[in-house]
């Protein structure tokens, strides 16, 4: 699969059983594609953090594993007062990329040490 754009994103969440519900209104489609990638060529992620079946930290890597047909562990946590739930219909998956090349830097050594691998494998997987 190539990049995705927010329709494919879209139809793949409607086609889905989605069992955790949004507490984000936008996600950035970059981050998707990264995560997604790394997740098909067998990449493992830390666990998302849910409060029932609110998602409270963890979006990207959820809608990536759903489309990576891939499972994520959850972790339980807390919401605040502050916490909204959205209807993924409602989620806006923008093409802005969130991440600066020092965060996607960091990132990634992150992933290298989850993984146990050496950061250029991570770096070369990513091209």
């Amino acid at each position: 699969m190539g990049k995705l754009t927010a329709i494919e994103i879209h139809e793949i969440l409607n086609k889905h059983n989605v069992e955790l519900a949004p507490t984000q209104a936008k996600l950035s489609i970059p981050i998707i594609n990264r995560i997604y990638k790394k997740m098909v060529l067998g990449i493992d992620f830390n666990k998302i953090k849910v409060c029932g079946k609110l998602i409270i930290d963890g979006h990207h890597r959820y809608v990536s594993s759903i489309i990576a047909n891939i499972e994520i562990g959850k972790t339980k946590t807390r919401k605040n007062k502050a916490t909204i739930m959205y209807k993924w219909s409602e989620v806006k998956f923008v093409t802005t990329d969130w991440d600066r090349a020092s965060k996607i830097k960091r990132i990634n050594l992150m992933d290298a040490k989850y993984n146990d691998i050496p950061l250029e494998k991570i770096v070369e997987m990513t091209k």
